[in-house]
């Protein structure tokens, strides 16, 4: 039998449904899913590695999320599964409501995962969760329009029926380079933070650092990055 949670409210699941639905769109392949404590940690790749001689860096999105029953799991499963299951829960709690239900009730939602995958390279990788040392926070303004230049190059630069090392080539390049003023970040993480709708206008973002590790936050979700280990700004 597949592992189970319960969010505490359709709210909950709602904001879950968008984070994977924004992830889906950049990569469409698996997300990773940690309960303990209390809490659901939903771990998305939004870039990593392909083969040794790949050099994007390693970038996920993190967003977690309280739960209403104590589980423990750690599962890798197909995010467009996955967000079928809770679109089916979105639709269930609709049709509650065309039955007269209070709709601003908290009604917990449990959700059951889809089978698991075990071929997910990136989801062997796990970020540290303590040791992190904060740095000088960075303007959202800057991190989207590092996103949306660096989204623009890859588009002009990857020609029509491109076959995936050309791809590959040209996203390591764009999204490999520092972002300016912060030579530990590479531009990835803003494409990252853009895509998954973590950016909010007037709101800093906070840069943490530990190893060969770098972390955005905000009060949307993170971004993780890991630079590769020839990196010269290990």
């Amino acid at each position: 039998m597949s592992p189970s949670f319960t969010l505490p409210d359709t709210t909950s699941l709602g904001d879950l449904r968008t984070y994977l639905r924004r992830a889906s769109r950049v990569e469409d392949g698996s997300v990773r899913l940690i309960a303990g404590g209390g809490v659901l940690a939903v771990y998305t790749a939004i870039l990593y590695p392909v083969g040794l001689l790949d050099e994007v860096p390693t970038v996920l999105g993190l967003r977690t999320f309280a739960l209403a029953d104590p589980v423990e799991f750690d599962a890798v499963v197909p995010i467009a599964s996955f967000v079928h299951r809770l679109d089916a829960l979105v639709e269930e709690h609709r049709s509650a409501e065309e039955r007269g239900l209070d709709p601003t009730a908290a009604t917990a939602v449990t959700a059951e995962l889809p089978l698991e995958v075990h071929t997910v390279t990136w989801a062997a990788i796990s970020p540290p969760r303590g040791g992190w040392v904060a740095q000088l926070d960075i303007d959202a303004r800057t991190l989207r329009r590092v996103a949306r230049e660096g989204m623009a190059e890859v588009a002009e630069a990857v020609p029509t029926a491109a076959g995936d090392a050309v791809v590959r080539r040209v996203r390591a390049e764009v999204w490999g380079r520092p972002v300016n003023g912060e030579e530990h970040l590479p531009a990835g993480a803003a494409f990252a933070a853009e895509s998954l709708g973590f950016l909010a206008e007037g709101e800093p973002v906070r840069l943490f650092e530990t190893g060969p590790w770098s972390r955005l936050t905000t009060t949307r979700g993170h971004v993780l990055v890991k630079r590769r280990a020839w990196s010269l700004s290990r």
